[in-house]
């Protein structure tokens, strides 16, 4: 007992903390857990008592399997993780297989360019791309699905996909293609800004395609000016 109250008596005393310093020298530990608020302290200046309370910052997830996260801090405020390029696509072709135009028109921006090339000219402009998208809907029927075979994901800013239809989950006969997207961050959502499509042609020339491609460039040498028509 003795031993105890001589260690006791030795301790040091507890620190002392002077409020009335300037704010520089203030120094303060914030502690958090999932049921206590965040920590106060009340200093007075000019006779009267101030509190001051720390803001926690504010984290949002999404619940879905690619999610996204939002921080809050009260000068920057809210700061958004956009949707990556790969996501954004898959999202467009999930789009067109479930019929959903509205899900469809967010990830177009208003002056996208979109190029099917077994349409002569391409698509300018979202209110275009989606009514080619609404035509497209109406002649074909929700049993015939896109299948995503291969999605690149290194670029931020373009993609390229590799795909096929479906019919009731049996393979379409000649509906193999490959599009290319680029994308740019918009108002703080990842759209499309460009798109082509090049599809699987129904008659496959062949060798006669070569033939055909050296006879119309010994056309050009023997008459450079039809390039003007090209």
């Amino acid at each position: 007992m003795a031993m105890s109250s001589a260690i006791t008596h030795h301790l040091p005393p507890p620190p002392s903390f002077n409020l009335n310093k300037s704010p520089s020298s203030w120094s303060c530990s914030l502690l958090h857990n999932s049921e206590a608020g965040p920590t106060t302290s009340t200093t007075r200046r000019g006779g009267a008592l101030s509190t001051w309370r720390p803001r926690a910052p504010l984290f949002k997830l999404s619940s879905s399997g690619n999610q996204t996260a939002a921080v809050e801090s009260p000068a920057t405020g809210p700061v958004v993780v956009v949707a990556s390029t790969a996501e954004v696509v898959r999202k467009f072709y999930g789009g067109i297989n479930g019929r959903d135009l509205s899900s469809v028109a967010d990830l177009i921006s208003d002056d996208c360019v979109y190029e099917d090339l077994i349409f002569p000219r391409p698509f300018v402009g979202r209110k275009e791309i989606l009514d080619f998208f609404e035509n497209f809907m109406d002649f074909v029927e929700k049993d015939l699905q896109f299948v995503i075979d291969k999605l690149s994901t290194e670029d931020s800013s373009a993609v390229g996909v590799t795909w096929h239809l479906e019919w009731k989950g049996k393979t379409f006969p000649f509906s193999r293609g490959c599009s290319y997207y680029e994308l740019e961050v918009i108002n703080g959502k990842r759209q499309i800004i460009y798109g082509r499509d090049s599809v699987e042609p129904a008659i496959k020339p062949g060798k006669a395609a070569l033939v055909i491609i050296r006879g119309v460039t010994w056309l050009l040498q023997q008459f450079p000016q039809l390039a003007d028509r090209l």
